[in-house]
């Protein structure tokens, strides 16, 4: 299935992760001339909850819409993706690998910006180093807080030990991380980190997309400093 606006087009795409799972993506194009070597791939929320790409649609078009190529894709278990979903997310990281190593391939690109909302911030942190050609991740709304880290914990160590740039967005009412434990977490972690504070908001405000422009700004004004 494919769609097209003024400023980008959609098509669909099947990318092959390990033990034989099939995910089911989306790839989202500028349609005029593509001026950025960047691909963004985007990580959708805990799919156990009802995650899916299409949460992602909105950061994709604004990404698109402004010069980057963007895929998104639904994790195992996922809408139409094969397989079964992870309490914790471990599977999941292989198909974010896949799916970075599927990008490399076919866009024969060395630069991608690996994004994660939610669990999804969890699940491409841990992935951010097992891809070379990774280069910036951006956290929106990593769950760092202590109830989310029984499920996501052991995604944190990857993260905070890459020496990889990175971006964290949060809503100040997060409610699942505060603000404190952001910091405390980003205090001795390695590589350049920047935090981003919105003002109010919380958790599922953020992934909603009253917020999509500013998380397109965001992310664009961080390839900037790559």
């Amino acid at each position: 299935m494919a769609e097209e606006s003024g400023t980008y087009s959609r098509s669909s795409c099947t990318i092959e992760s390990t033990d034989g799972v099939i995910l089911d993506g989306r790839v989202y194009r500028p349609t005029s001339e593509n001026n950025s070597s960047f691909v963004a791939v985007l990580v959708h929320p805990y799919s156990v909850l009802g995650g899916c790409q299409g949460l992602m649609r909105g950061i994709a078009k604004g990404l698109s819409s402004r010069g980057v190529i963007a895929v998104t894709f639904d994790t195992r278990g996922a809408g139409k993706s094969s397989g079964r979903a992870s309490l914790t997310g471990s599977a999941e990281i292989n198909d974010v690998v896949s799916v970075c190593k599927w990008v490399h391939t076919n866009f024969t690109t060395n630069t991608i910006i690996l994004i994660g909302s939610s669990a999804g911030a969890a699940i491409a942190g841990s992935a951010v180093d097992e891809v070379e050609q990774v280069v910036g991740y951006v956290s929106l709304g990593y769950p760092f807080g202590f109830t989310a880290s029984i499920l996501f914990g052991r995604h944190q160590k990857s993260i905070l030990q890459s020496p990889k740039p990175k971006l964290f967005v949060m809503g100040t009412n997060d409610g699942f991380t505060s603000v404190k434990q952001l910091e405390n977490k980003l205090k001795d972690a390695a590589g350049h980190n920047t935090t981003h504070l919105i003002q109010g908001a919380t958790h599922f405000q953020m992934e909603g997309p009253a917020f999509d422009a500013d998380m397109v700004n965001l992310i664009l004004q961080f390839i900037t400093t790559l």
